[in-house]
């Protein structure tokens, strides 16, 4: 089963606002899925994280976090590094609580690096975190994101490769690969290409668990600038829907314009039409 998320609590969520109440008007409007913005920080309330997890439950909404952007697995400064992997851990401790399937993770900036000492940095990292996932959170996916600019770390290959690694599933953002190449990954043939990378090396099992996400972007030489709308971009989105469709994918897609909750219906709605 594939669903559409929409990336934070709708824009017509009533005030004030807040993930509970955007849960409940993104269900609302038919939307069954939701990603948790903790871009900034992550909350600390445990209590409230149950609120969350009732909240969704009860409606049957499926969960994703975005962790902070404020991370780099790659720092030479070891305070840098440690409250880049804090920050992980408390998105994925609270996500626990919260009942979050999968978080989301920037993992870090290249800093003129050789591609692989920067894998290698990334990789230690990753495996300090996850000794602590049996005891924080058992259940919750570390998903490092494909990304957007070239100054960060995250092509396929390397997102693809560190989930093999460490067993878990990567977040596939096709916008930022398609602003990474500059115009790339925009085709039917790109996206069966970028299946067929992620089954390899996941198996096929794996298509049916994803995490993506999913929107129009704008970009130049060095990468992304910043996301758009989808009918404002060049994205082929229906060909894109086709081949969730045809390949049968699982999981969510989060749908991060700006428009959050219109162009995620507009997906959803056109994908049932299929």
């Amino acid at each position: 089963m594939l669903c559409f998320a929409v990336a934070g609590a709708p824009l017509s969520t009533p005030k004030p606002g807040g993930t509970v109440e955007g849960l409940k008007q993104a269900h609302k409007l038919g939307i069954t899925a939701m990603e948790i913005e903790w871009v900034q920080s992550v909350p600390k309330d445990p209590k409230r994280m149950l609120e969350i997890r009732g909240t969704a439950e009860s409606l049957k909404m499926t969960m994703t976090v975005h962790a902070p952007y404020y991370i780099n697995l790659n720092s030479p400064d070891p305070v840098t590094l440690a409250a880049s992997k804090k920050r992980i851990l408390d998105a994925l401790a609270m996500s626990e609580i919260a009942g979050v399937r999968s978080v989301c993770v920037h993992a870090a900036f290249r800093l003129s690096q050789e591609p692989d000492d920067v894998y290698g940095n990334v990789s230690k990292a990753v495996e300090d975190i996850l000794r602590q996932k049996k005891k924080l959170f058992p259940n919750v996916n570390l998903g490092l994101e494909t990304m957007g600019k070239q100054s960060q770390f995250g092509t396929i290959e390397e997102v693809l490769r560190i989930s093999k690694e460490f067993d878990l599933y990567p977040v596939i953002d096709p916008a930022h690969m398609h602003a990474l190449t500059n115009g790339g990954w925009n085709t039917a043939k790109e996206w069966h290409h970028m299946f067929d990378l992620y089954e390899k090396a996941l198996g096929k099992r794996s298509l049916q668990n994803m995490h993506m996400h999913y929107c129009g972007i704008a970009y130049g030489p060095k990468g992304e600038k910043h996301h758009l709308p989808l009918k404002d971009s060049d994205a082929n989105w229906k060909d894109f829907l086709k081949v969730l469709k045809a390949r049968k994918i699982g999981g969510t897609v989060v749908v991060e314009s700006p428009l959050l909750e219109t162009d995620t219906i507009l997906l959803q709605r056109e994908f049932e039409k299929m």
